[in-house]
């Protein structure tokens, strides 16, 4: 779009107006004061609330929008800044010029340069705005009783809710560490309480789809009488205004000085980790004066150094709610494995250990580190049992082949690290073939020791590394596995010290 400055007011203009330019190259976009008298859009201010909108994504005419900016109840932002002559983008933060392009413009009629990092979420160009609003926010009506959750926390849950809760009140970063299975979701719910109580708007965000719909019905559960917006790609919610939100870090790219909260769940999964764009989206969503919540079972070493020198303020849940401790990964070495696939064999101690499994009718998973690896061992091991399975990220029947492992009708599962977290069986043993792989680092062999164990009813589960060679992830894996029991026992929270 062009824009010209009248009277301190940005004016809609046309490409043939000579005066008028790209919102990028206006230096400073004037924002006018609130008009008192003036009757705001109460659809549009649920819309605009702390979000930063294209035009195309609004269902208002323009006019209407436009009106609402001159009298000071909405916002324009550019698009694209200049820094000199480095072009950012406003909405992820891109500065890097290998995702930008440039395309013929018809909305400018100049050619015009736009962000390609973020082009999944809709163009932003030169001479797109980015709309918010300017206004007061919509007033949250509270139940009388906001949490309806019944349920107890362990000691090491109530010492994790308690710093939450202060987390939030005083708008502070804070970091809960806590290993596999120890019930990170219920830590949350007094806190949430707290931010819910004080009219405060919270976040919880996630880098994965399906984390979103497996927490939605137990936050609706806990907050039976809070309006709760699920947003993911596709999600029907992408409008709702909401005073609790639970969203995949993309969807954060949406945002803008929106949430009192962030709990930030999962802070070391892809694609989080490696995207520079979503690390800005969740700091953009922020209010300037708000809390930020990270959750995570395997922290980065980085994180894990400012831990222990005191750089960062964190508590740890280092034993799950069973009282039990996390199974210790055994270490076996099983030689040149890929070779000896390549002959359409397994390494005999692998084959040994699945066929234990099966005769003693106890489900397993077993990590492959390449899809075509897994897929050269399944018919190998369907001639153990025809009902094996193996899935990985692009399987289209992914969810069917879990949900089948759940109803126990498939007895082993081959997967890549698509299984290392947010999936929960209550009763398996865990087997990783080629550990020494550089995907599996120590995070990833955290999690995926993670697996076993997990049930109060089944809080004992095997944990092998098969491998062609131990490697220093394998190692820091199994210390920090070590290390959360010790600590564990040390304070009391677990039963049984074996």
């Amino acid at each position: 779009m062009r824009f010209v400055i009248k009277n301190n007011v940005l004016i809609p203009g046309s490409n043939t107006d000579r005066d008028s330019l790209p919102i990028s190259d206006i230096p400073i976009i004037p924002q006018p004061p609130q008009n008192p008298n003036f009757q705001y859009n109460n659809d549009l201010q649920l819309l605009l609330t702390g979000k930063q909108l294209l035009l195309e994504d609004i269902p208002f005419p323009f006019q209407e929008v436009q009106t609402h900016y001159e009298n000071g109840y909405v916002t324009y932002r550019k698009g694209i800044e200049h820094y000199g002559k480095k072009p950012v983008c406003s909405r992820c933060g891109n500065m890097d010029p290998q995702y930008f392009a440039s395309y013929p413009c018809s909305r400018c009629g100049e050619t015009c340069l736009y962000c390609r990092r973020c082009i999944m979420m809709g163009r932003i160009s030169e001479c797109t705005a980015l709309i918010g609003w300017n206004g007061p926010v919509p007033d949250t009506i509270l139940p009388s009783k906001i949490k309806q959750w019944q349920g107890t926390l362990s000691k090491g849950q109530q010492e994790a809710s308690d710093h939450v809760i202060e987390a939030i009140q005083l708008n502070q970063e804070y970091l809960v560490w806590a290993v596999c299975g120890a019930g990170k979701t219920e830590v949350l719910f007094a806190g949430i309480e707290t931010a819910l109580t004080t009219k405060k708007r919270i976040c919880i965000a996630t880098p994965r789809t399906d984390v979103v719909l497996e927490l939605t019905p137990r936050l609706k559960a806990a907050f039976p009488e809070i309006k709760v917006a699920s947003l993911y790609g596709g999600s029907e919610d992408r409008h709702l205004y909401a005073p609790l939100t639970i969203a995949t870090t993309h969807q954060l790219l949406r945002f803008y000085h929106a949430f009192d909260a962030i709990i930030l769940d999962e802070v070391d999964a892809f694609p989080y980790t490696v995207e520079e764009s979503l690390q800005y989206a969740a700091v953009q969503a922020r209010k300037p004066n708000s809390a930020m919540i990270y959750l995570t079972a395997t922290p980065n070493q980085k994180w894990q150094r400012e831990c222990r020198t005191g750089k960062r303020a964190f508590t740890t849940i280092p034993a799950r709610f069973h009282r039990h401790p996390l199974p210790v990964p055994k270490f076996e070495w099983c030689g040149n494995w890929q070779k000896q696939l390549q002959k359409n064999k397994l390494p005999p101690n692998v084959l040994r250990w699945i066929t234990a499994r099966i005769q003693s009718n106890k489900q397993a998973l077993v990590f492959f580190p390449h899809i075509p690896l897994m897929e050269k061992a399944l018919p190998i091991l369907r001639h153990l049992d025809s009902t094996i399975e193996s899935v990985h990220a692009e399987d289209p029947d992914r969810k069917e082949k879990v949900q089948k492992m759940r109803s126990k009708e498939t007895p082993l599962l081959l997967t890549t690290t698509i299984l290392e977290r947010g999936v929960t069986f209550p009763n398996i043993d865990v087997a990783v073939v080629g550990a020494e792989d550089e995907i599996f680092t120590e995070s990833a062999l955290v999690q995926i020791a993670g697996r076993a164990g997990r049930s109060k009813d089944h809080p004992k589960g095997v944990v092998t590394y098969f491998h062609y060679g131990k490697t220093e992830e394998m190692l820091k894996a199994r210390k920090q596995i070590v290390l959360m029991n010790r600590e564990g026992i040390k304070r009391g929270l677990l039963d049984d010290k074996k």
